[in-house]
């Protein structure tokens, strides 16, 4: 905790100092935005302490404002790094053609620009991740794909992070979204949870639920390892889904037949051994004459596995998108796809945006989604 309050002053030290003396004209201005990095350089850490914490209220307010408060300094950071990239080239400019830029009007300008602007971010932000998150339809054309599978949907809800912030009300209103789809069946694919079946069980309990022809399914994430995933794998088979743990099950439709299969998180081993995800192994004693292999993976990094295994179709979260900007421009550098449809050789890849959110609330550039994949067959 020493060094996240050292860099947190740190941090907040360089935008204060950046942006504040340049707001001099405007005292009240000045004075009120110092005051906001002071409170936010406190409440940040505290958030953060919180979210390894169990407690009661005060706990939870702690978390809250820490998380909105870095949801707001990411805002304002990155924005004061764009200011003074932008005054850097306009001093340049000036230095070759005075007089040309104003200086000091931009200054000011630019000055203003980083709280307004960070401040409508994340308020934009907040509104966008508390509420429900919308229905986002996709076609996925399958290559020889039986008439009997086409049209078939498959509503994929992922990432929920049910926690702190996100609660039972949350999650039924996603199960009443997700039931009206009247999808084919439904994918969880992990993320579900931030804590343990003790604190959040209820909390989770409308997942029960859910309604599809053939049942909902489900995979572990990275934070159910987090959250004691063996209890939430014996909590959630007891609602009524099916956990796939490098298995598959083969379901018929209307006399055709689909091998669904799912693998536990790309980072299980490290928490359990025997959990180590394993794509090919999902197919074993899966019957060769099935029309469509469908494989559910939390993380998009098991597509290369998935593709060399044989599968047509792999559906994943865990990028969040990146949740806000500038964030997605980071993430395909610790995963193969950040969002939407991807192709990787004769695998289709979907990666969900998620439909809750992680840490600070709050979503800009990369909207929550519950996802309604319709299959169709592919132009010859």
């Amino acid at each position: 905790m020493i060094v996240v309050w050292t860099l947190s002053a740190l941090l907040h030290g360089y935008v204060g100092l950046r942006v504040v003396p340049a707001m001099s004209g405007w005292p009240v201005a000045a004075a009120a935005f110092a005051l906001v990095l002071a409170t936010s350089a406190l409440a940040l850490p505290l958030g953060l302490r919180a979210m390894r914490r169990r407690g009661g209220p005060a706990v939870a307010v702690m978390y809250r404002v820490g998380m909105l408060s870095l949801g707001l300094f990411s805002s304002l950071f990155v924005l004061t790094l764009l200011r003074d990239a932008g005054l850097l080239v306009a001093t340049a400019l000036d230095a070759l053609w005075p007089a040309v830029v104003g200086l000091d009007g931009l200054a000011l300008g630019s000055a203003f620009a980083v709280p307004v602007l960070g401040g409508t971010v994340t308020a934009w932000g907040f509104v966008n991740a508390r509420r429900t998150a919308r229905v986002v339809r996709v076609d996925v054309p399958i290559a020889d794909l039986p008439d009997a599978l086409a049209g078939f949907t498959i509503a994929q809800i992922t990432d929920v992070h049910v926690g702190r912030t996100i609660r039972r009300a949350d999650v039924e209103a996603i199960v009443d979204s997700v039931n009206r789809l009247g999808a084919d069946l439904v994918a969880v694919t992990g993320d579900l949870v931030d804590g343990s079946v003790a604190d959040l069980g209820s909390q989770v309990a409308p997942l029960g639920r859910l309604v599809s022809t053939h049942g909902s399914f489900f995979v572990t994430g990275n934070h159910e390892y987090y959250s004691g995933a063996h209890a939430w794998i014996d909590e959630l088979q007891r609602l009524g889904l099916t956990v796939l743990m490098n298995e598959h099950v083969l379901l018929g439709h209307d006399g055709a037949s689909i091998v669904l299969a799912g693998v536990t998180d790309h980072s299980a081993h490290h928490f359990d051994a025997s959990h180590r995800s394993d794509p090919r192994a999902a197919l074993a004693g899966a019957p060769p004459t099935a029309q469509l292999r469908v494989l559910l993976a939390h993380q998009p990094r098991s597509a290369a596995a998935a593709a060399d295994a044989g599968y047509d179709l792999q559906l994943s979260g865990h990028t969040h998108g990146g949740q806000f900007l500038p964030w997605n421009f980071f993430v395909r550098f610790q995963q193969p796809y950040t969002a939407g449809l991807n192709r990787l050789r004769g695998l289709w890849v979907y990666v969900s945006r998620g439909t809750g959110y992680w840490g600070p609330p709050k979503r800009f550039g990369a909207p929550s989604e519950i996802t309604l994949l319709r299959l169709l067959r592919a132009p010859d």
